[in-house]
């Protein structure tokens, strides 16, 4: 059994040093597209879900780079919206140096409450979206609202990746919508140190409890594992143990990894592990997704050494 997920939210043109280096002693670079949402579909569709984005780009040539390369990666970019006033955003990989984005005012940031409306959730099983966009503008996050609450009047599970971005709103801003946001999902994916940062809940029992009417809560923590609470029940999997190259984007592998194996009605313990499993590739690559790296395959990574993180 699969499913269709539909992904909404700001996808991005993304500019790397195409040799790991730094951004001012690099002599080429990859320009490739960098959004959590459709990160998530990516990994989702090479699991085999049927997956779609929506969202809004600029009618620019970014636009039409970040739409064939999502389109590219067999996700479904028809429904994305071209503004002709407001341009793609952009962000800057500087390994060693961190991220510098360039999204104030971008297409995306123009969603907005009516938009809700024109989202095709005909057949869609799970809708998902991050705490992202609410961070973009109030009316982006008016638009987030509505769409949930238009998913769950339809039947749709939500899925809610907090996705707290430091550069785009304070933990003391972003901390109470956020929780909102999570108690208004069906499945709710955060890791244990943002959650800390936002609401103090340093263990994942305490986030738990803070959450406590989410059906299906998964705190990941590092390169720990990652523990699914799901109704009473509390299922943990270490995470295996890889050399990291770029951690960027690994929080969305391990969401379209879970998300994919919940489709098939895999256990939770087995939705954990496809994560831990997709998000393993992620961090061995450069880009935000794979479709430019060899991927090694899931019964090769199956093999690799969980005996130092010990079950809890």
């Amino acid at each position: 059994m699969t499913g269709v997920l539909l992904a909404v939210g700001e996808t991005m043109a993304m500019l790397a040093p195409s040799d790991g280096g730094g951004v001012v002693d690099a002599a080429a670079f990859l320009v490739d597209a960098g959004g959590a949402e459709s990160n998530v579909a990516a990994h989702a569709a090479a699991l085999g879900m049927t997956a779609r984005w929506h969202s809004r780009l600029g009618a620019d040539a970014l636009g039409d780079r970040v739409q064939r390369q999502v389109a590219a990666r067999g996700v479904d970019a028809a429904s994305v919206v071209r503004d002709p006033d407001r341009p793609t955003g952009l962000y800057v990989k500087d390994p060693g140096r961190g991220v510098r984005y360039y999204r104030r005012g971008s297409a995306a940031s123009a969603l907005a409450e009516d938009d809700a409306d024109d989202l095709a959730l005909d057949g869609v099983d799970v809708l998902h979206v991050s705490g992202i966009t609410a961070a973009l503008s109030s009316s982006a996050r008016a638009f987030l609202v509505a769409a949930m609450a238009r998913a769950r009047a339809l039947g749709v599970t939500v899925s809610f990746d907090v996705n707290h971005r430091a550069a785009l709103w304070s933990a003391a801003d972003a901390g109470p919508v956020l929780a909102d946001l999570a108690t208004a999902a069906d499945v709710v994916f955060v890791g244990r140190d943002e959650a800390e940062t936002l609401w103090a809940t340093p263990r994942d029992s305490d986030v738990r409890a803070l959450l406590d009417g989410v059906a299906e809560l998964v705190v990941k923590d590092g390169d720990v594992g990652a523990t699914a609470f799901h109704g009473e029940a509390r299922t943990f999997v270490p995470a295996l143990r890889v050399e990291v190259l770029d951690a960027v984007g690994a929080g969305d592998a391990f969401a379209g990894g879970y998300l994919a194996a919940r489709s098939r009605g895999l256990g939770v313990a087995d939705r954990l592990a496809a994560g831990h499993e997709r998000a393993a590739l992620t961090l061995r690559t450069l880009g935000d997704s794979l479709h430019d790296t060899a991927a090694l395959p899931a019964s090769t990574l199956r093999t690799l050494d969980r005996s130092d993180h010990a079950s809890r």
